[in-house]
């Protein structure tokens, strides 16, 4: 007797359309097709009439893959058929298994079909376009600690993830927990989108967001696509670029400028929450790009409005200088930015009459610095990068109403005083301010910060560095 032969066969997501040739052909010619009982309505029409249908419920997995070797070693040719692609959480893996297991010399041959994670993208646009995953909720035969574990991976990876098996009656649960791990690490507008039925009669289509996404509204039958760090709404669809920002989208001036393009590009596409006022946003890419400190996403501070309101205040001519507490914050601002803008950065700390003023008043050098700018630029941009006393001395001398600044960049760094100068300004409502909270500070973060005012208007294009 002629051995059989076993066909495993992916019949795609339920649409005749989206079977194969070669899985269309393999299901006519066989003489036993082994499935689950409900994947039958898929090809009835497709069987030979002298076939012989073994289908069972679910969870019969095993049996049915061994009714397939009973049937091939009598020299059948039988097709076992899953939905989608066999191989994808499909009969595949089971079958050939189970050939190691028996020694069996039967030939077993695996037809690739349309995947529902395939499917579903097709109806939701291009979302899978760049490095994707596919993690199934189902915890029967993979532990929930395992899972998460793959969960957080994925959405820190950024990679655009398909969820199979989102929500069952039993489970409840788990895709909330997957969307509060992936709002750690993904922007809230991230797209999100899922399909109900993939290619079936009652198919439904929605695309929403990240922060509005409901799992309530999925079930077994629901495939879900979360896009990555880089996808957008199309009208309508879902896009993701087949890359991230491409050496050739840069239009650099200078080898330095496109160095600091790609840097804050990193830095946005890295963010927990890019979700934020573009003036923050910022200033933020600003601080991170100087430090290399994830952590200011926690401590910056800005005021509403406050970065493009004193950038707008430079540009008409009305703020024409900047304070600083010590010389290193002005080597740090861009000379070129100055320059083009008309602006004046100076700090006190040298001038003859500190000296004298400090040991006149005992007080220190950078608290006689600040007294004397503010005599002579009262409302000017004050920022500071390292001396606590020089920023609680102007916080004194704005409730004394001798001072008015236009705005205060508060980044002192140290650990006395440094985080109480620091809650000192926070009370001045009219006045606009950026803080980094705590202890972190420094000349080149107050720098940085201004040099974020002086070229907001470089910030709707991610261009930094204009003035390198």
């Amino acid at each position: 007797m002629s051995r059989g032969k076993i066909i495993i066969a992916g019949l795609g997501p339920g649409g005749k359309e989206d079977i194969t040739p070669a899985v269309y052909e393999a299901v006519a010619m066989s003489d036993v097709i082994v499935g689950y009982k409900y994947y039958f309505t898929f090809v009835e029409d497709i069987i030979k009439p002298d076939a012989v249908c073994i289908d069972t419920g679910m969870k019969k997995e095993r049996e049915r893959a061994e009714e397939a070797f009973r049937y091939a070693e009598e020299g059948k040719v039988v097709c076992v058929i899953s939905s989608g692609d066999a191989g994808i959480y499909g009969m595949s893996p089971l079958v050939f298994e189970m050939k190691d297991e028996k020694k069996s010399d039967i030939e077993v041959v695996a037809l690739p079909g349309i995947s529902a994670f395939q499917k579903a993208a097709s109806l939701l646009g291009a979302p899978m376009g760049h490095d994707f995953c596919v993690i199934s909720m189902s915890n029967l035969m993979t532990p929930w600690d395992k899972i998460e574990k793959r969960i957080i991976a994925a959405a820190q990876a950024d990679f655009v993830t398909a969820i199979y098996n989102p929500r069952s009656v039993g489970r409840y649960w788990q895709l909330n927990r997957l969307k509060e791990l992936f709002l750690l690490d993904r922007d809230p507008n991230t797209p999100v989108g899922y399909v109900r039925q993939a290619g079936r009669e009652d198919q439904e289509v929605t695309l929403t967001t990240l922060k509005e996404f409901e799992p309530e509204a999925t079930d077994m039958f629901t495939v879900v696509i979360i896009g990555n760090s880089q996808t957008y709404n199309s009208e309508g669809r879902m896009v993701t670029p087949r890359g991230y920002y491409r050496d050739e989208d840069i239009e650099a001036d200078k080898i330095g400028q496109e160095i600091m393009i790609k840097s804050f590009r990193t830095i946005d596409s890295e963010l927990k929450n890019r979700d934020i006022p573009l003036g923050k946003k910022w200033s933020l890419l600003h601080a991170i790009h100087t430090t290399a400190d994830f952590d200011m996403e926690n401590i910056l501070y800005v005021d509403e409005g406050a970065v493009e309101g004193l950038h707008e205040a430079f540009v008409s001519g009305r703020l024409k200088h900047i304070i600083t507490d010590v010389t290193m914050v002005v080597s740090g601002i861009r000379k070129g930015a100055l320059d083009r803008m008309g602006i004046e950065a100076k700090c006190y700390l040298n001038d003859p009459r500190v000296a004298e003023m400090a040991k006149e008043k005992g007080i220190t050098r950078t608290q006689a610095g600040i007294r004397l700018a503010v005599k002579e630029h009262p409302d000017a941009l004050f920022a500071f990068g390292n001396a606590p006393t020089a920023l609680m001395e102007l916080c004194e001398l704005v409730r004394k109403g001798q001072a008015n600044p236009s705005g205060i960049i508060a980044a002192p760094v140290g650990f006395v005083n440094v985080r109480e100068s620091k809650h000192m300004v926070k009370p001045f409502v009219n006045v606009p301010k950026i803080i980094v909270d705590g202890r972190k500070g420094g000349s080149n973060l107050a720098a940085t910060l201004v040099n974020s005012i002086l070229s907001y208007d470089d910030a709707h294009l991610l261009r930094p560095g204009r003035d390198l």
